[in-house]
């Protein structure tokens, strides 16, 4: 993400399931590493053997140390289409509603980091627990899995 001249990589993992965002990190660069972390702390909090994790086809996501991790924890990676937006819907719309409600809505476009960081903490918050969902019957992200039918999601993150 772009604001200003300064630059800062966001790397999340959304469930597709009730569109909660279960991890993410903010980091200077986009390296293996920030995608490691942002996919093993989406591990601690959910149990992904057999889960299809779907990504760009970004050189982090391709990497061998991201594809044997991932092997080793059970989970199917899953690539879009070389410069097809349309497969990775979720995530633009995603993207979407966070520039339009998280920053041009408060009149953020020039900040320092902290500021940007403190912005998508809380936009993520408010995503998860009070923002309500269209797509779940209007519910919030973190209701719809208890109210779906036998509470079973499935495997796709």
């Amino acid at each position: 993400m772009m604001f200003g001249n300064k630059t800062l990589y966001f790397l999340y993992i959304i469930d597709w399931f009730n569109n909660e965002i279960i991890s993410y990190k903010i980091g200077k660069t986009q390296d293996v590493s920030l995608v490691l972390d942002t996919l093993k702390e989406a591990l601690r909090k959910r149990n992904m053997i057999n889960t299809i994790l779907h990504s760009d086809q970004g050189k982090v996501y391709t990497s061998k140390q991201f594809q044997t991790y991932a092997k080793e924890k059970g989970i199917i990676t899953s690539m879009s289409r070389t410069g097809n937006c349309h497969d990775n819907a979720l995530i633009e719309s995603f993207h979407s509603h966070l520039k339009s409600e998280g920053f041009y809505a408060l009149n953020i476009k020039k900040s320092n980091n902290a500021s940007i960081i403190q912005t998508i903490d809380e936009y993520i918050h408010y995503y998860n627990n009070e923002r309500i969902q269209r797509k779940l019957d209007n519910m919030l992200s973190r209701c719809f899995f208890f109210v779906s039918p036998n509470g079973v999601r499935p495997p796709m993150i």
